[in-house]
């Protein structure tokens, strides 16, 4: 049976069934061969998976990115970066990836953050010289953070998926996603300067202090939610609430550029959105049900474990098995697919749930920017009105330093656990 279920799940993806169809169909036609499983049971996984409190945070994540998006938001974050670090060689690149650290601290989603800093920073790049691919290729591995650093989706998904506490992967989160943030920007730094990209004006103490006056507003999101959350004042659930409140009330009052006629094209999108992570959950639950009854991650931890019990081998091969998931699957569909196979694994090796937590929302989030799905990719392109076969040259350094930053992430894990009472 499990041969027969990824062999459909297989075929139906090379035949472009859309993810969410393609597991409810292949775990359908499986139950129906088995003729002691009545065909009530996908009716039933499907509702009880997303019946859940812990997954209201998604659509109020999504709301709250969202309006932040629209809200003035970006461009804020991108003056303030500007004045931190416009100064240098390379400056507009490296504002582009410090925009994508503040933005993904609000937004939660990879998309969402290059559409926002991307419509802003791809024109602007490339009216200074910097070359168009390049110009867009930092702009799509920028916005890989956006699920790194907290409030992310896959780590809601995750934490619901293995029961890790999403306000530790949420903690867990900061430091890794910093450390990307900071790797891409060296890339950035020595690509500028061999290629004599040049330097911005610099900025005086008091153009700093108005820029940071400015977006004062975005700045503080994170720090209320992880805030709230750590402080015992509300639940990863309740805080995606505060976030979206806040972010109607920053976007409409007071910065004024959400207008009463944008609403409802806003919850519209954020709606569908959400409509479609949770019909992936709700399909997902019966290919999970399936994997779980024929103990298919049982068979595959035993089948790894008997190759080597080392954790770094362990962990070699887990890594090389989602960086080549996340080139096809997309990220929610991944986590809920692989995540009950794999966390046996790690765990009988020793490895911390949250630590793997962050390997795995850090490694498939490389598949943003790498083909046939990355996400990134055609949202950057289509920003720049450019050929993807252009930008997927272009990004090949910040692919291979991602791939170095997900080994460090894996193998240094106090970089996810430092803050955490373990």
């Amino acid at each position: 049976m499990a041969w027969l279920l990824f062999g459909l799940l297989i075929v139906l993806f090379l035949i472009n069934i859309p993810i969410a169809v393609a597991l409810g169909l292949a775990s359908m036609i499986v139950l129906m061969i088995q003729d002691n499983v009545p065909l009530m049971v996908i009716v039933q996984k499907m509702f009880t998976s997303t019946d859940s409190f812990t997954l209201m945070a998604v659509p109020f994540f999504i709301l709250a990115g969202k309006l932040m998006e629209v809200g003035g938001i970006s461009k804020r974050l991108v003056d303030f970066a500007m004045t931190i670090v416009g100064r240098m060689h390379g400056g507009l690149a490296m504002v582009s990836v410090v925009t994508c650290m503040f933005f993904a601290a609000i937004s939660g989603s990879g998309a969402a953050t290059t559409a926002a800093v991307g419509a802003i920073m791809i024109p602007a790049m490339v009216q200074k010289g910097y070359d168009k691919s390049f110009s867009t290729a930092i702009q799509a591995a920028g916005g890989t953070i956006g699920v790194m650093i907290p409030p992310s989706v896959p780590m809601i998904l995750f934490g619901v998926i293995a029961g890790a506490s999403i306000s530790d992967l949420f903690i867990a989160g900061i430091v890794p996603g910093i450390f990307v943030g900071l790797s891409l920007i060296a890339v950035a730094y020595f690509i500028s300067r061999k290629r004599g990209y040049g330097k911005g004006e610099k900025s005086s103490l008091k153009d700093v202090f108005t820029s940071f006056n400015r977006a004062i507003l975005a700045i503080l999101m994170p720090v209320i939610i992880l805030g709230g959350i750590y402080g015992g004042i509300f639940t990863p659930t309740e805080a995606s609430v505060v976030a979206a409140v806040y972010g109607l009330i920053v976007g409409l009052f007071i910065y004024r550029e959400i207008k009463w006629k944008d609403l409802p094209e806003i919850f519209i999108q954020s709606a569908v959105t959400s409509a479609v992570i949770m019909f992936i959950i709700s399909c997902a639950s019966i290919f999970g049900f399936i994997l779980t009854r024929e103990q298919i991650p049982l068979s595959i931890t035993n089948a790894l474990l008997a190759i080597s019990e080392n954790p770094i081998i362990v962990l070699l091969i887990i890594n090389v098995i989602l960086l080549i998931v996340g080139t096809f699957l997309e990220t929610s569909a991944a986590i809920i697919i692989m995540a009950p196979i794999l966390l046996p694994v790690t765990t009988a090796v020793g490895i911390d749930p949250v630590h793997f937590g962050i390997i795995m929302v850090v490694n498939l989030a490389i598949g943003f920017i790498t083909p046939p799905v990355g996400i990134n990719l055609f949202v950057a392109s289509n920003i720049a009105n450019l050929r993807l076969e252009k930008i997927v040259r272009a990004i090949i350094p910040f692919l291979i330093i991602l791939i170095v930053d997900i080994i460090i992430i894996s193998f240094i894990p106090e970089l996810s656990l430092f803050f955490l009472d373990k």
